[in-house]
């Protein structure tokens, strides 16, 4: 930097090295520019991979969630046809069976048990009719079965049909008693048809394979939970030959033949888990057998 004095007049003249700086400054902020530029496209791309990752993610969860709800619509509809067929199958072939035995000896006999055969086979086309009417509903929104017969749109069964199935029960040979205690009242539709179920499938079995004399249906309100059991008599575990000591809806016969494909259990096991519930069924030791139901209840 050089200084000229003329008189009072002073002229300050920069040079090379303040020109440098400045230029170094330049260069600099440029290249803080350019770095932020590229940091900010880097950015960019990141957070547009990340979104198409996010979005596969999500498509991939909405597919499990897709399969997860098929499956379990898939065992809801296998677990209804299991205990609309085998209930009321069972009590047909039980019926035709003393039809049969009784045919030329006792025919009125014989013809009242056919009619119960016949009753069973309208009950079962009834409940599938209702069931299938659910899954494949007309285009036009009117129910297939006509518009006069309207049993395709009757409700599913709960424990306010205890009657007529305990009925059925007792015509096919198992007389049942049934005890209700609490307070009844009315139950979401949900855990209604599970309690009916569980009953309708502990009795069916009672019937097919307890051998026993009779049974007993015992359905208690309580506060929070609903308790559902029954109980049959038939031989002693201590006493019972090996053959006759499988369970009821294992899948083996009293005389120890294939009955089933064991899904009866498994299924109200099923059904009670959804409401949070347990399910314990077990033959007792003094004879027969027991299916102990408790589901919760939430109160509003």
């Amino acid at each position: 930097m050089t200084r000229l004095s003329a008189g009072t007049a002073k002229v300050v003249v920069v040079g090379e090295t303040g020109t440098v700086w400045l230029a170094g400054a330049l260069v600099l902020a440029g290249a803080t520019v350019g770095w932020l530029a590229v940091a900010l496209v880097r950015a960019r791309r990141r957070h547009h991979r990340a979104l198409g990752e996010r979005g596969w993610l999500l498509e991939r969860e909405r597919e499990s969630a897709a399969r997860v709800a098929v499956e379990a619509e898939r065992a809801r509809i296998a677990r209804e046809l299991h205990d609309i067929v085998s209930h009321n199958v069972s009590l047909m072939v039980v019926q035709a069976g003393a039809a049969r035995e009784v045919l030329a000896s006792m025919p009125d006999e014989a013809t009242t048990a056919l009619l119960a055969v016949e009753t069973a086979g309208r009950d079962a086309m009834t409940e599938l009719r209702h069931l299938l009417g659910l899954l494949a509903p007309a285009q036009d929104g009117e129910d297939e079965t006509g518009v006069g017969d309207r049993a395709g749109l009757s409700p599913q069964p709960g424990l306010g049909r205890l009657g007529p199935l305990v009925d059925r029960i007792a015509f096919a040979g198992l007389p049942v008693e049934v005890r209700i205690s609490g307070e009844p009242r009315p139950l979401p539709a949900g855990i209604d048809l599970t309690a009916y179920r569980i009953v309708q499938e502990a009795l069916t079995n009672a019937l097919r394979h307890g051998g026993g004399e009779k049974a007993e249906v015992t359905v208690r309100y309580a506060h929070n939970y609903l308790r559902v059991e029954v109980l049959n008599t038939g031989p002693s575990v201590l006493s019972a030959d090996r053959s006759t000591s499988e369970e009821p809806g294992s899948g083996r016969s009293a005389s120890g033949g294939a009955a089933g494909a064991g899904r009866g259990l498994v299924g109200l096991r099923e059904r009670v888990a959804v409401y949070g519930g347990d399910l314990d069924a077990r033959r007792r030791l003094g004879g027969g057998y027991r299916v102990r139901a408790r589901i919760p209840l939430d109160r509003p």
